[in-house]
């Protein structure tokens, strides 16, 4: 579960802040000084920090560039809570680091999806491993496919198809799964469409086109069992 760390001295907004974090489903922390949060932040690291432009003890920007100016805290997705409304103020909190900025007053919907959202662009790239059965490596990440360490050009149905089986090696996906997961609910075309990629794909693996086994009256799966040729 993430966790969001709220900087905000006005004891109401943060409570409505922490309410609506809460139900949102994030692990929650409020701060009314700086000084409370940075002793925090030293021993605990957020997934993100709501941090209030005025603030008793320290103003915002400074807490921001002590941030930003340490190497254990300088990644941490931060959004800058500001009464300032002036532009200056908004192009301030950025150069200073600020990853997004919200100004009150502010509804509690914007507030989830400016979380939601600054969370979707730091959070790191999942490396997606290739997709190996036999002689076969498909890679999601370049959209290239090998038998045997020789490049095969597939299309890009071809890609999905060989990617959907591999994905349940095993596993019988029926023509109706296939077809709606490959082509979609509203593809007007007949189910042979499914049966001439197959063919192809099998073509172009050469031997270890043999891996895609016809279920008859089912539909299709890629042997973990069998050998290439």
């Amino acid at each position: 579960m993430k966790s969001v760390y709220v900087v905000e001295d006005d004891a109401n907004i943060r409570e409505i802040e922490l309410f609506a974090l809460k139900n949102s489903g994030y692990r929650t922390e409020g701060f009314e000084s700086a000084s409370d949060f940075l002793k925090s932040v030293a021993r605990k690291k957020p997934s993100l920090i709501l941090l209030d432009l005025m603030l008793p003890d320290m103003d915002g920007i400074t807490v921001l560039a002590r941030l930003r100016a340490n190497p254990d805290t300088r990644n941490l997705p931060i959004i800058l809570v500001t009464a300032r409304t002036t532009e200056l103020d908004k192009v301030k909190g950025l150069d200073a680091g600020a990853d997004d900025y919200i100004t009150k007053p502010f509804g509690v919907m914007e507030l989830i999806s400016r979380v939601k959202a600054l969370l979707r662009r730091t959070e790191p790239e999942k490396e997606e491993k290739p997709l190996v059965l036999g002689d076969i490596r498909l890679s999601a990440a370049n959209r290239s496919c090998e038998v045997a360490g020789t490049a095969v050009d597939l299309t890009y149905k071809e890609f999905e198809l060989l990617s959907l089986l591999l994905q349940n090696a095993g596993l019988v996906l029926t023509r109706d799964v296939l077809m709606e997961k490959i082509w979609g609910t509203d593809f007007a075309g007949e189910s042979r469409t499914l049966d001439m990629h197959i063919k192809t794909l099998r073509q172009k693996l050469g031997a270890a086109g043999s891996r895609i086994k016809t279920v008859r009256n089912v539909g299709y799966l890629a042997d973990q069992g069998g050998t290439d040729g």
